[in-house]
């Protein structure tokens, strides 16, 4: 186990690498309006910049994460940030959209490594006993990158060109590779992997499907979206796919997919938590439209309305972290779906009190703030070997349920057309999840059986 200085300067390291894969995703709002001027591209277009990071961020886990557990935390983490940084080069060098988008595919892919290895290297060093406050740090690198993101680049736009923006990750790059190959920890394999390159295949081709499924509905006319030629091939690809993955993966020798892990009652707990927060985050991307049909507010300031959910979510990441160590998982689990629960309805209520709105906010971050306690179970449940992997599979349910919850929100909220009562309706809907939730939590472990490790079936 490494000293405690070490871990702190690795843990540093870390913290730098996923703040600087989340800061990519918060600065590109602000960089819009500058890329559709000096690259003159539709509006319409410039939604991939998000999406196609997302895709091939979905695509790259599993296949990253099986590659740390296989190759080593070093060199997968290595290779994932220089890939982030080449993708960067691309994207501040483009001169069109597709150059544009190419280096999104790229970071996107690159980014994919950087969080479930980081979470696997911090169950390797860290003891059990302090594991939560180290994960739950790095959790609140997105409500960070969330509150710096709109602020460096705003003030980074008053004075260089929208490429800077992204060519400032190479030399931050460069250093996390440098102080990586020193301070990150390795294995030397003793016999030759055996990669599961057919299920790594086999969930990237149902990941994509089901990404470009729901990215393509059309929230107005959902019933004849799904009908259309731009939707309906993929669902039947992602539900003919879906099962062969999962009887591909039952048979492997080591397979990217471990479907075993899952008869551990407290792993399939953990997934479909983790498939309900994203769910739940994805309400956070419907806030600044809500606000501007309750308080008639301008689109720039509801983003800046968003203020208490980031804030809330970047204090309580290491605050629920460090009750993990003391109290265990279960109680901030039961207690962080309780508050969201509680926030998603007085949403639901559309209240025009400013006072009320931003503290269910705040009861959203704080609730939200969990999500570092579902990967401290999975790196408890799980063998050294499978780390990076189950940390990738976590990464994905939370993935899907936030795809899953975006296209629900939206679909509901065409329903009323120019009113926020279609908003209403869908959080009722998410606050209804989220208690249903609470029951399923408390069948989780408590303090005393996760640190003896005890299985439950």
């Amino acid at each position: 186990m490494a000293a405690p200085k070490k871990n702190t300067r690795i843990l540093i390291l870390l913290f730098v690498g996923v703040l600087m894969g989340a800061l990519d995703i918060s600065i590109v709002g602000p960089a819009i309006p500058s890329i559709e001027k000096a690259l003159h591209v539709a509006a319409r277009d410039l939604s991939w910049m998000y999406s196609i990071y997302i895709l091939f961020n979905l695509v790259g886990i599993s296949l990253m994460a099986k590659m740390s557990d296989t190759f080593g935390r070093r060199w997968i983490y290595v290779i994932a940030v220089a890939i982030f940084g080449v993708g960067s080069l691309v994207v501040s060098i483009s001169h069109d959209i597709t150059l544009l988008l190419v280096g999104r595919a790229i970071q996107g892919f690159g980014s994919s490594g950087i969080f479930p290895v980081a979470s696997a290297v911090i169950g390797d060093v860290f003891p059990v006993e302090k594991r939560g406050r180290a994960l739950g740090l790095i959790g609140a690198v997105f409500g960070i990158a969330f509150i710096l993101g709109p602020f460096i680049a705003g003030f980074m736009l008053l004075y260089f060109e929208w490429n800077v923006l992204f060519l400032i990750n190479i030399p931050i790059a460069i250093l996390i590779i440098f102080f990586a190959v020193r301070m990150l920890p390795s294995v030397r394999l003793e016999k030759k992997p055996d990669i599961d390159w057919t299920g790594i295949i086999m969930m990237a081709v149902v990941l994509t499907s089901f990404t470009l499924a729901l990215n393509n509905i059309d929230t107005k006319n959902i019933l004849e979206s799904l009908g259309s030629w731009s939707v309906l091939p993929y669902v039947l690809l992602t539900l003919l796919l879906a099962p062969i993955l999962l009887m591909v993966e039952g048979a492997a020798r080591e397979p990217v997919l471990n479907v075993k892990l899952f008869k551990a009652r407290q792993v399939r707990i953990v997934g479909f938590i983790a498939f309900g927060l994203g769910l739940f985050q994805s309400t956070i991307v419907f806030l600044p439209k809500l606000a501007v049909d309750l308080f008639g507010v301008v689109p720039s300031k509801a983003s800046f309305m968003l203020l208490p959910v980031v804030v809330a979510t970047a204090l309580g990441s290491p605050l629920g972290g460090r009750m993990v160590d003391k109290i265990g998982s279960k109680i901030i689990i039961v207690s962080g779906l309780i508050i969201a629960s509680v926030a998603l309805f007085l949403l639901s209520l559309l209240t025009k009190n400013l006072w009320l709105y931003y503290s269910a906010e705040a009861c959203l971050g704080f609730g939200l703030a969990m999500r570092a306690s579902l990967s401290y179970i999975m790196l408890n449940e799980v063998p050294v070997i499978e780390r990076a992997s189950t940390q990738g599979i976590l990464l994905i349910f939370i993935s899907i349920g936030q795809l899953t919850g975006a296209a629900l929100i939206g679909a509901i909220a065409a329903s009323t057309p120019g009113r926020p009562t279609g908003f209403g309706i869908a959080f009722l809907v998410m606050a209804s999840l989220s208690t249903s939730l609470v029951i399923l939590a408390l069948f989780l472990k408590n303090r005393k059986q996760e640190l003896a490790g005890k299985q439950l079936i």
